[in-house]
């Protein structure tokens, strides 16, 4: 490591590349618990620095990344993504597309940062552990899940002029209460903080959805449903990528291509990627340093716009909107990731079901896959709480169910939302740690499609 803050190491690193280039930091520190069987299985701590440069000469880009931040590492990471992007634009033999790095702008300010939670005591893993052991034994249940904090400090510095830090922190744990039959509920929670978390209360909720009773199963066909929190927040992490890539957009296989300007989804429905939105999990600027501000996606139930980094922004004839994932913008493209569904008039899940005859509830969805990103059609499963609902209340368990329909379709038969919005992620963090949610109601809508039962 250094004795140098992430800024100045970027503008260090900067230093050692000639022309247009970006030197990004990436500190990351972060403590990870899993448990199963109302057992720690795995204790992981992280302590990471990465230095990367992006180098642009023509329009192509080359990079190249380090974790040594010496004068000779950071000289040696600069030459190889000069000598990378001179490689790509000799073998093009013409200008590529990338437009050139943003420049510089003010940056909005956030409360993403916790103090408390960057100091990652591994006694908060353990107290909440054991809570959540103590409350599923006390239901005759065992607790499978994780537990997981973290605090990345991300510091950009480009021959533009961009000078950005960005400090975040996050917190994570999810609960399945199992029982020795199998049958299991789930919940999880997640946010800025350590004290943002609530054991018990994730325990006792995921407890709560495991009966006694043998759950039945159910035909295949379209059924009312009501879809908890997690649930929507999956389907509309799935809608990011799917409908809102300014690149897929421009190469005309996003799903709103030829439909911007034209009603999608319920008028109900207002969509929104706000980093800023209270309850989120806040960012100042994306990956080339542009800064993030509220983008509305869907109004009133009509699609608005989609996300670009520079790259796909230059495609498209228009400027950024700070989604860059990666510095030079991501072979994926860019994509939402403080996704605010506002909420609706209805008190609670108890009022969304009130007016199902018979139907599902839905506590979440596992396993999604997308089938056709033209019409949003996915595929997934349901998993850990899916009841019959009965003369408008939660009746008997059901065995988990496929599913396979279109998200834009499933908004477009919403039919109502809860007022209560709530921060759901996922939060599984394959390589560097970058946490995103999605601050959601619960929601009641028609004609869920049914493919099959699972096993």
């Amino acid at each position: 490591m250094t004795d140098l803050e992430p800024l100045e190491l970027a503008e260090r690193a900067l230093g050692f590349a000639d022309g247009e280039a970006q030197a990004t930091v990436v500190r990351e520190r972060s403590l990870l618990s899993r448990f199963a069987v109302s057992r720690p299985t795995q204790a992981t701590e992280v302590d990471d620095l990465t230095v990367s440069v992006l180098c642009v000469d023509q329009g192509h880009t080359g990079s190249a990344e380090t974790n040594a931040t010496t004068d000779e590492a950071l000289r040696d990471v600069a030459a190889r993504a000069r000598a990378a992007a001179r490689a790509a634009a000799g073998a093009a033999g013409e200008p590529g597309d990338y437009p050139g790095l943003p420049a510089p702008a003010a940056a909005p300010r956030h409360d993403g940062f916790d103090p408390l939670t960057a100091q990652l005591d591994p006694g908060a893993a353990g107290e909440a552990l054991s809570v959540a052991f103590e409350r599923c034994a006390a239901a005759g249940l065992q607790a499978f899940g994780i537990w997981t904090a973290g605090a990345v400090d991300t510091a950009i510095a480009s021959s533009t002029g961009v000078r950005a830090l960005d400090s975040v922190t996050d917190a994570f744990m999810k609960v399945i209460a199992r029982h020795e039959s199998g049958r299991s509920g789930w919940a999880a929670g997640t946010g800025t903080s350590i004290a943002a978390i609530d054991p018990d209360a994730l325990a006792t909720r995921a407890a709560a959805k495991v009966t006694r009773e043998d759950p039945v199963g159910l035909a295949p066909g379209e059924y009312p449903v009501v879809l908890e929190n997690d649930a929507v927040g999956s389907l509309l992490e799935f809608l990011g990528g799917l409908a809102f890539d300014g690149l897929a957009h421009t190469e005309g296989r996003g799903a709103l291509v030829g439909r911007l300007g034209d009603r999608v989804a319920a008028p109900s429905i207002d969509l929104t990627d706000s980093p800023q939105f209270a309850g989120t999990l806040p960012r100042a600027v994306d990956a080339e340093g542009v800064p993030k501000h509220a983008l509305p996606l869907i109004r009133a139930g009509v699609a608005h716009a989609v996300v670009h980094d520079t790259r796909s922004a230059a495609r498209a004839g228009t400027t950024s909107t700070g989604h860059a994932l990666a510095p030079g913008g991501s072979a994926y493209g860019a994509a939402p990731t403080n996704l605010v569904l506002i909420g609706g008039g209805a008190a609670d899940e108890a009022e969304l079901m009130a007016p199902i005859e018979r139907g599902l509830y839905v506590t979440r969805l596992w396993y999604l896959n997308t089938v056709h990103q033209k019409s949003t059609l996915v595929t997934g499963t349901t998993r850990d709480g899916t009841f019959l609902i009965e003369d408008g209340r939660i009746g008997r368990p059901l065995k988990d169910v496929r599913f396979t329909d279109s998200i834009l379709r499933l908004l477009e038969a919403t039919e109502a939302l809860s007022a209560t919005q709530r921060l759901v992620a996922e939060a599984d963090f394959y390589g560097r740690r970058f946490a995103t949610g999605v601050v959601t109601p619960a929601l009641r809508a028609q004609g869920f499609r049914i493919t099959g039962q699972t096993l």
